[in-house]
């Protein structure tokens, strides 16, 4: 997965908003992502998954970072790169270390 990031950062999917689990992650990868001088987009609204996912792709974010209940009940997220399609499932902090490297 390629490294280097738009100045914008990462868009950070929340797929279930309200949910306290999910609203946890996405505010700490926000949070992290931030302080690293990213400037990193969250997508915590009431839209349909799809509709998110469109938002992000038509606004060029690079990668997508994915919270899921599912996912996020195990202690990962799904990074997506947009450029190659490719999809990994990590730790939230595997997915900070990749997302911050080098900044």
């Amino acid at each position: 997965m390629d490294k280097a990031i738009a100045p914008f950062g990462a868009g950070i999917v929340n797929m279930k908003p309200g949910d306290a689990a999910c609203d946890a992650v996405s505010e700490k990868l926000y949070e992290a992502l931030t302080n690293a001088g990213l400037d990193p987009l969250l997508d915590d609204s009431d839209d349909r998954p799809g509709s998110k996912f469109a938002t992000m792709d038509l606004i060029g974010v690079p990668v997508q970072i994915i919270a899921g209940p599912r996912s996020v009940a195990n202690g990962e997220v799904e990074v997506k790169d947009r450029k190659t399609g490719e999809r990994q499932t990590m730790t939230v902090e595997a997915a900070i270390n990749l997302l911050t490297a080098g900044q």
